[in-house]
């Protein structure tokens, strides 16, 4: 038991940094991102003895996307996204304040499921099949869902319909 709560504590300390900025992008608000990922970890302690040890992080995201879309869907507060918003990962030296707004403006119009599908693809980096695995849905939602999301950026962002999704997906 001991030696499973120091495992806990390990990948807590290891994986927290990316979590916050996974929650963060995900709800948009620095607060409601330290709610939630809060809230997964102790939902993942409680089960640590019995999840699959080999990919940890992609369950607690699992967990932090299904506990933020009850959230919204009991009306638990909007995903606005505050002023000065970053989604810049650590070294990220080409990303601009501009375009950093832009891509925050538009993933706060989507949904919190279209949401997630677009942090997990283009933030996290899952294949279809890992989100479709990390949401309890079937590929073929994935790809809908991505599909609106895309639609739905191209619309807020003011890229023409006809536009590459890399258009979006690159922030400019």
């Amino acid at each position: 038991m001991r030696r499973a709560q120091e495992d806990f504590e390990e990948f807590v300390v290891a994986a927290l940094p990316g979590l916050l900025r996974f929650g963060v992008v995900l709800t948009g608000d620095r607060h409601r991102a330290d709610d939630l990922v809060q809230t997964a970890l102790v939902k993942t302690m409680r089960r640590w003895r019995s999840i699959d040890h080999e990919q940890p992080v992609a369950y607690v995201r699992r967990v932090m996307v299904n506990t933020h879309v009850s959230w919204w869907r009991r009306g638990r507060g909007e995903s606005l996204l505050p002023a000065g918003f970053d989604v810049a990962a650590r070294g990220d030296a080409e990303s601009t304040y501009d375009d950093q707004d832009q891509l925050a403006r538009g993933l706060a119009a989507l949904p919190p499921r279209q949401r997630a599908v677009v942090v997990l693809r283009y933030y996290a980096g899952l294949s279809e099949a890992e989100i479709a695995e990390t949401l309890g849905c079937a590929p073929g939602t994935v790809k809908s869902q991505a599909a609106k999301a895309m639609r739905t950026l191209r619309a807020v962002l003011g890229a023409p319909d006809g536009t590459p999704a890399n258009y979006v997906e690159a922030g400019t």
